[in-house]
């Protein structure tokens, strides 16, 4: 099951207005083709996704804790095997 938030374009503005809380992020191609889940605290995250151009769009969903994240990413990325 996909994170159920809209795809948002994986630029500076984005990452800018990312939490600098826990989360699980989707990054996605330019068709919405989800390319990898992974988790961490959001903002630094997608500053890596960004610098390293993993993909073109981004969306994400806060979590409470970095335990809670991990645990819903490994649940979100069961779906993508």
């Amino acid at each position: 099951m996909p994170l159920q938030k809209p795809w948002r374009d994986l630029e500076r503005e984005t990452v800018a207005a990312a939490p600098d809380r826990p989360g699980v992020y989707e990054l996605g191609d330019g068709s919405g083709t989800v390319l990898a889940i992974d988790h961490g605290v959001l903002r630094d995250e997608l500053k890596s996704a960004l610098a390293y151009g993993d993909g073109d769009r981004v969306r994400w969903t806060e979590t409470h804790t970095l335990e809670e994240a991990g645990e819903l990413a490994a649940e979100h990325r069961d779906r993508l095997e």
